[in-house]
């Protein structure tokens, strides 16, 4: 009996041991495993707000201003008002590429304007043309402009639906030029190309005004004698969406420049009504 009641005491102090043994092997092996933590963080916090989208405009513009058609050619006198336009319609248009990512955006422009049958007066310098000087002339002036502008910046205020941008960058200039005069029953053709880069500082500002109406304005100026003399720029929309990837644009834009360097004078405004179609990626 003596027997047994010991071998039945050594079984319980057996079983002891295990489990001392088994409960440290637990709490190492707890110690050892990482602990899982969930992803509290919300999926728009985590990753940066992105926006793409692309805007094409028809420009009605006039041409008010001075130019020169060809190089060291005295300057002549263009206008074409809004109301020439709708009489004698001239295309212009120009295409806007926007993107955002988180506050940081871009801005990009392509703009091309044609203005034709400007009438030109005045008394015309020497010139290798065989009409005397002084001899007061009338003609027409066809001017081709192309132009890009590439701007970035921040987004400085994002308050509800208000937003304020931050720009810089630079417009780049290409200028065609066509001069028709006729005087004493001669007539002659001539002209040229020439171009530049101005630098640029600017603004855009977005203002809600329901859930599918809006006003937008963005403005720059720049040259600053690096380029042109000076030059600045405005455009201001009322926008209509009809969802979330297609709205409609209709306003006014405003391009002014003077440029004078090497014998190349142009000195105009640009400014009509557009017309625009938005497709947001």
């Amino acid at each position: 009996m003596y027997f047994l009641h010991e071998k039945a005491d050594m079984n319980k102090y057996a079983l002891l041991i295990v489990a001392a043994f088994c409960g440290l092997n637990t709490a190492a092996a707890a110690d050892l495993t990482p602990v899982e933590k969930k992803d509290t963080t919300p999926a728009s916090a985590a990753r940066p707000d992105c926006a793409l989208q692309v805007t094409p405009y028809l420009w009605a513009t006039g041409i008010n201003g001075k130019i020169s058609p060809f190089r060291r050619a005295p300057t002549i006198r263009v206008d074409k008002s809004f109301s020439d336009v709708m009489d004698d319609f001239n295309f212009g248009g120009f295409a806007n590429v926007w993107g955002r990512y988180d506050r940081f955006v871009f801005s990009g422009d392509l703009m091309y304007v044609d203005t034709t049958e400007s009438h030109a007066s005045g008394p015309l310098p020497p010139l290798p043309i065989p009409i005397p000087p002084g001899t007061i002339i009338k003609g027409t002036v066809d001017s081709k402009e192309f132009m890009t502008s590439v701007q970035g910046g921040y987004r400085v205020i994002d308050n509800g639906g208000f937003t304020l941008d931050a720009l810089a960058g630079a417009r780049f200039w290409h200028i065609s030029t066509d001069v028709k005069v006729s005087a004493l029953g001669l007539s002659r053709s001539y002209g040229e190309d020439f171009g530049w880069v101005d630098p640029l500082v600017g603004a855009r500002a977005f203002v809600p005004i329901t859930n599918r109406l809006s006003l937008q304005a963005q403005g720059d100026i720049g040259g600053f004698g690096a380029g042109s003399k000076f030059t600045w720029s405005v455009l201001a929309t009322l926008n209509y969406s009809f969802n979330d990837y297609f709205s409609a644009s209709a306003g006014y834009k405003q391009l002014d420049v003077d440029y004078d360097h090497g014998g190349h004078v142009f000195d105009t405004r640009l400014s009509g009504p557009v017309l625009g179609f938005t497709y947001r990626f």
